[in-house]
């Protein structure tokens, strides 16, 4: 049988493999749309154990604002938990700055259809503006890296 042999500059010390420069103690988070807009879902997989951490959705919504609530969810469910010494891993760059902006800059029209993820928009918003966020979510660089691990393989 032959051996699994990972490029030197990929860690051993996980269980995915990661490359050396990226925090193992961290989740990944990601969304994908079915349209956009279109059925929207998230998730966030923990980068040592390569175990799921949620997952939501479907629902009507954007790939953008799933990317959104994928890290809000991520930094609520660690302060819950009393994680402190976790990042979060996103591959959008819209959502880091929607989140540092503490809001969600969508053009999704608001209607029936939509009134279930602006709900959970305005809960996100809501939490972001209430609690002070000291885990640092940081870019996921796919061009270097590859697919975020929580990347749900559909392109």
């Amino acid at each position: 049988m032959d051996k699994l042999v990972m490029p030197p500059d990929y860690r051993h010390d996980t269980v995915l493999p990661l490359p050396a420069e990226v925090r193992a103690t961290a989740w990944a988070v990601d969304a994908a749309c079915s349209g956009n807009p279109g059925q929207m879902e998230y998730q966030a997989i923990d980068l040592q154990t390569g175990a799921r951490v949620f997952h939501v959705g479907p629902m009507f919504g954007t790939n953008n604002i799933g990317e959104f609530l994928a890290i809000v969810h991520a930094l609520a469910l660690m302060e819950q938990k009393g994680i402190r010494d976790h990042a979060v891993y996103s591959d959008s760059y819209n959502a880091i700055l929607w989140v540092n902006k503490k809001k969600c800059k969508t053009t999704l029209e608001r209607s029936e259809r939509t009134a279930r993820v602006y709900d959970i928009i305005q809960r996100a918003e809501n939490w972001l503006h209430t609690h002070d966020v000291q885990v640092p979510v940081l870019k996921w660089e796919t061009k270097q890296w590859g697919e975020i691990p929580a990347d749900f393989g559909r392109k």
